[in-house]
C-alpha cells in the first residue's frame, strides 16, 4: 500500500510540473524572411503556359525584403521510359531580391528553354 502511495503521489508531481504555463499578454516581435524558393513542377506546355507567369515572380520579388535568396526551379516531366520511370528534365537559379532584374531576366531563360523542352517533344 505504501508503494501505491508513493507511485501516485509521484504521478501526481509529475503531472503538475509538467504543465504548460500561461504567457500573459502578447508576444511582441518580428518576422523575417530569409530564403523564398519558388518551385513549378509541370506535366505539359499546355500546363505550363496557364501555371507559370513572369508578373507572378515580380510581384513576390516586389514583396520581398532587401538582401533575401530567391531560388526558382522548374521540373519539367516528360512521358514514361522503357524502364517505367518518368522522364524529367529540371532548371534551376539561385539570385538576390537586391538584383530583381537580373534574377527575372535568368527567369525568363528559364521560361524559355521549358518551353522549347516540350515544343520539342511533340
Amino acid at each position: 500500500m505504501k508503494n501505491l502511495f508513493t507511485c501516485l503521489a509521484l504521478v501526481i508531481t509529475v503531472l503538475g510540473f509538467s504543465q504548460s504555463k500561461t504567457v500573459l499578454g502578447e508576444a511582441k516581435g518580428t518576422t523575417k524572411v530569409e530564403n523564398i524558393s519558388i518551385t513549378i513542377t509541370v506535366d505539359s506546355l499546355k500546363e505550363f503556359e496557364s501555371t507559370f507567369n513572369i508578373e507572378d515572380i515580380k510581384e513576390i520579388l516586389d514583396m520581398s525584403d532587401a538582401n533575401e535568396t530567391i531560388s526558382f526551379k522548374i521540373v519539367c516531366n516528360g512521358e514514361t521510359m522503357s524502364n517505367g520511370k518518368k522522364s524529367h528534365m529540371s532548371y534551376a537559379i539561385e539570385g538576390n531580391s537586391d538584383e530583381p532584374e537580373t534574377f527575372l531576366k535568368s527567369v525568363e531563360k528559364i521560361r524559355n528553354s521549358a518551353i522549347k523542352y516540350y515544343t520539342n517533344k511533340q
